[in-house]
């Protein structure tokens, strides 16, 4: 399974909706991550630029990119934004493998 971070912001029409009625949308998450055979692993609001984060584990890219669309495509957001997370021994793999890629600067 692969780790992903996103970044959301609500538009001030949602804000204003959950204002007057509000909701814990962790379940909600939750329920889309688990539709692709995924999991959520943490939702917080927060100051700043972006109105929450989210921590999910799912299958496959495809997988999480199902999850943002239906997300984005509800209107309930104005920016969504998903990072994929590397494992330590992802990162450490990609190190060993960077050795062999012979990298040339433009115009060097």
């Amino acid at each position: 399974m692969v780790m992903y971070l996103t970044r959301f912001s609500y538009t001030p029409e949602t804000w204003a909706r959950m204002i007057e009625n509000p909701e814990d949308r962790r379940e909600a998450a939750r329920t889309y991550i688990e539709s692709v055979g995924g999991k959520l692993h943490g939702f917080w609001y927060a100051f700043g630029e972006h109105d929450g984060w989210n921590l999910w584990e799912a299958p496959d890219n495809v997988s999480m990119a199902a999850v943002a669309l239906a997300i984005g495509a509800g209107g309930a957001v104005s920016s969504f934004e998903t990072t994929v997370l590397l494992s330590v021994e992802d990162t450490m793999e990609a190190l060993g493998k960077a050795k062999s890629i012979r990298y040339r600067p433009p115009a060097a």
